[in-house]
């Protein structure tokens, strides 16, 4: 129901990395994943390392030697599987986008899976991370490669030296993607410059801008809901009230508790254009910007009404909100689907963007989290995402840590649970 589909022409793509290691492929891998799943398509990595893991759990630096002919023939046995696997996967789950992640750093080895994916009439698009930035690299070895599962019980120092080695082997064969006839995007010192090429469908070009918005540099985004306001104390959802008396105390606090949080660093505040935001942040003295894509969840003919009496005016529609929240519009409103197709721009900002802080509504909030923190379409329009709280995401190379700050003013819970009516709790 109110059915947004993203893939008008069926096509099946296998996103196939390149670059040497430490170079962020799983990262931007992981990242592709979780964007196209948050946009309601099926994605998923496959890992070739994981595949060789299984025979070769803890491997030298020698393993990865050209010279090697054992490891050269249980690296191809892994990728093998992880494509065996990928194919099952599109034929028997309908996947969308399927991410083959490892080195493919040679033409012969990129070949070889174009073969394949050209006799399965899936759309290959090479995705290649090149960087020479020695400062990027060396961060990229110690964060991600010392906790890597390659070297899990052994000395960091010693793995990273290791690790070192087994780039060098790679270095030795490395061809860079030159081939004019393939699909590609090349990513250069993570997209200071990126080179694209062939684009070929409306998804590999969604792709495409997703990655050329991507940086790694450390940053924070905080959240806020709005201060609690007058319809929050009468249960009725959405409208443009005022803040309540402890709403406006929420605001008088927020600065403090941004500053303790944020400290010395620049920020910039994004607000919707609804009262209730901008009555909330009034008093933080950074930046701020409006944005109508922040704006809650359209109610439609629902606007203005607690869950009560949508209970008992829209009996039918209550039942079925509460049986598919995701997929449920409100008549004459929105879904949680919609929101997060209005929300694509905000998250593309988001990605480009350093420190940011979002003072929106709980809907909307719930949609960003679900971004941020992989969380699914059945789970997330159940969060429970408190009034008077600020949360901190901060995004890691493979996850995302989270801190929770309680403001020390009560509010009413807004929070209601599948099966029940709104309670408000005063």
């Amino acid at each position: 129901m109110g059915g947004y589909s993203f893939q008008p022409e069926n096509v099946q793509i296998c996103v196939i990395m390149v670059g040497l290691p430490a170079r962020g492929k799983s990262l931007i891998a992981q990242k592709i994943v979780r964007y196209l799943t948050w946009l309601s398509i099926r994605a998923k990595c496959f890992n070739v390392g994981n595949y060789r893991r299984l025979e070769t759990a803890h491997p030298t630096a020698e393993f990865f030697d050209v010279n090697n002919p054992e490891g050269e023939r249980l690296r191809k046995m892994a990728a093998e599987s992880a494509i065996r696997d990928m194919f099952r996967w599109f034929d028997h789950e309908l996947g969308v986008v399927g991410i083959l992640d490892a080195t493919n750093t040679t033409k012969s080895r990129r070949n070889w899976i174009l073969e394949l994916c050209r006799k399965r009439n899936v759309e290959p698009m090479f995705v290649e991370s090149w960087c020479d930035d020695e400062e990027l690299i060396m961060q990229n070895i110690m964060d991600v490669k010392t906790t890597s599962p390659d070297y899990i019980g052994q000395d960091p120092e010693k793995a990273a030296l290791d690790f070192r080695n087994r780039i060098r082997n790679y270095e030795k064969v490395y061809e860079t993607i030159s081939e004019r006839d393939l699909t590609y995007v090349k990513l250069i010192n993570v997209g200071s410059q990126v080179i694209i090429n062939r684009i070929q469908s409306y998804l590999e070009s969604r792709i495409v801008y997703y990655l050329m918005n991507l940086h790694i540099k450390p940053r924070c985004i905080w959240l806020s809901r709005h201060g609690e306001s007058a319809f929050n104390l009468t249960g009725k959802i959405g409208g443009d009230s005022d803040l309540s008396a402890r709403g406006r105390e929420y605001a008088r606090q927020l600065p403090q508790l941004v500053k303790m949080s944020v400290g010395d660093r620049p920020l910039t505040v994004w607000t919707s254009t609804l009262k209730r935001t901008q009555q909330t942040a009034k008093y933080l003295p950074y930046r701020q910007l409006t944005w109508k894509a922040l704006d809650e969840l359209d109610a439609g003919q629902c606007d203005g009404l607690t869950y009560e009496e949508i209970e008992s005016r829209y009996p039918d529609d209550f039942a079925a909100r509460d049986e598919n929240k995701y997929e449920y519009r409100y008549p004459g409103g929105e879904s949680y689907r919609d929101v997060v197709v209005r929300l694509e721009p905000i998250i593309m900002e988001l990605e480009r963007q350093e420190n940011i802080m979002i003072v929106t509504h709980q809907a909307v909030l719930r949609c960003i989290y679900a971004y941020f923190m992989n969380v699914s379409q059945d789970q997330s329009p159940w969060m429970e995402v408190p009034l008077h709280t600020l949360i901190k995401l901060e995004p890691k190379a493979y996850s995302t840590d989270v801190i929770r700050i309680k403001a020390d003013i009560p509010a009413v819970s807004t929070y209601r649970e599948k099966g029940q009516s709104a309670k408000i709790k005063k």
